[in-house]
């Protein structure tokens, strides 16, 4: 119900991944929530966000820049088209890879109407000249805009009337501190609970006119890796086994059938999270094993086992990231179902490959 866009590493869309495709953009258009009071979860930031547009729409002015940080698929896109709802404006909607110069962002700074939201969504890949211009577009309203080049360049101030800017970010350390102190409200989208993404499935079924019971929603909650996106995604792949093969009921058990199928586990890991802890466990007894050379065990890019499969596993206690390499944790062990092989410590106190 609640998402935003991220590019990553991997070559290819996943069930369990972040970003949105293009099937999930025109879903997500009709399943986007338009009120804060209908916005399911991130309780304390609705609480927060809804104190600011209200006082700045008792003042009569436009509300305090608002950034907005946390993991793809949280809900910053849509959170950022609700500020425009509720301070009633309209939304500019563009990206920080889309402004490679300062001329870009002067373009687009230079045709906002009063009141008006800029949503910026991964702020912290815009380039460095127009991230410059945009300090003082935020503090001050206005931009310098350069003529000529040389010493004959001209600098021409620009007044802009008062806008509201949205930024988005999944990276939000990469933000520099001019950038990052220049926003009113600062926001991090935290995670959902397997109740709240029950929330977001129940109302999205609703809303696709879908049969599915509370047994159903909380199979498809718990594997969704606390994202209402991929759980929106998961429902949409249930309900295509539901409708070939159970009537279009979605229960537990035709829950649990249809993940199957997708290669889902019961915590949401997919083909390549298992691949990863089954080549750690299997092949290298547990580790530590060097990310380039479990990259090879599995059969895929360095980038993509770093960037795309390990956060999940670490934030689910899986896999550790130590100095020496990648371990499996005891969590590891038994979710595969594997017996952890004797600690063999050498001189180096590293783990025998083979255990004793």
């Amino acid at each position: 119900m609640n998402w935003d866009d991220e590019t990553t590493a991997e070559a290819e869309p996943r069930l369990v991944g972040g970003a949105a495709d293009g099937e999930d953009q025109a879903v997500e258009a009709a399943l986007r929530p338009k009120t804060l009071a209908e916005f399911v979860g991130q309780e304390r930031v609705r609480e927060q966000l809804d104190l600011v547009l209200k006082a700045a729409l008792a003042r009569g002015a436009t509300a305090d820049h608002v950034l907005l940080s946390g993991a793809p698929g949280l809900g910053k896109t849509t959170l950022s088209m609700i500020i425009a709802s509720e301070m009633n404006a309209p939304i500019r909607i563009t990206s920080g890879p889309a402004i490679q110069h300062a001329g870009d962002l002067a373009a687009i700074l230079s045709s906002l109407h009063e009141g008006e939201v800029l949503f910026l969504d991964e702020i912290h890949r815009m380039s460095r000249p127009a991230e410059e211009m945009l300090y003082m577009a935020m503090e001050d309203f206005r931009v310098d805009v350069i003529v000529g080049k040389g010493p004959g360049a001209t600098a021409i101030p620009l007044e802009l009337p008062p806008f509201t800017l949205v930024g988005a970010t999944t990276r939000a350390g990469l933000l520099p501190p001019p950038l990052r102190d220049r926003f009113g409200f600062t926001a991090h989208m935290e995670f959902y609970e397997p109740t709240e993404l029950e929330r977001v499935i129940h109302r999205s079924a609703q809303l696709l006119d879908l049969d599915i019971d509370t047994d159903g929603a909380a199979e498809i909650a718990g594997r969704s890796r606390g994202t209402p996106r991929i759980a929106n995604r998961l429902l949409r792949r249930v309900r295509d086994y539901a409708q070939v093969k159970a009537d279009g009921l979605i229960n537990r058990e035709v829950a649990a059938a249809a993940l199957q199928v997708y290669e889902v586990d019961t915590r949401g890991l997919d083909r390549l999270d298992r691949a990863v802890l089954q080549a750690l466990l299997k092949l290298f007894g547990g580790g530590p094993v060097g990310l380039s050379t479990l990259a090879v065990a599995v059969g895929e890019e360095r980038e993509t086992v770093e960037e795309v499969a390990e956060p999940f596993l670490v934030r689910e206690g899986l896999l550790a990231r130590t100095p020496r390499g990648r371990v499996a944790t005891p969590a590891a062990w038994a979710h595969l179902g594997l017996t952890p092989p004797q600690q063999a410590q050498g001189a180096s106190g590293q783990q025998g490959l083979f255990g004793t």
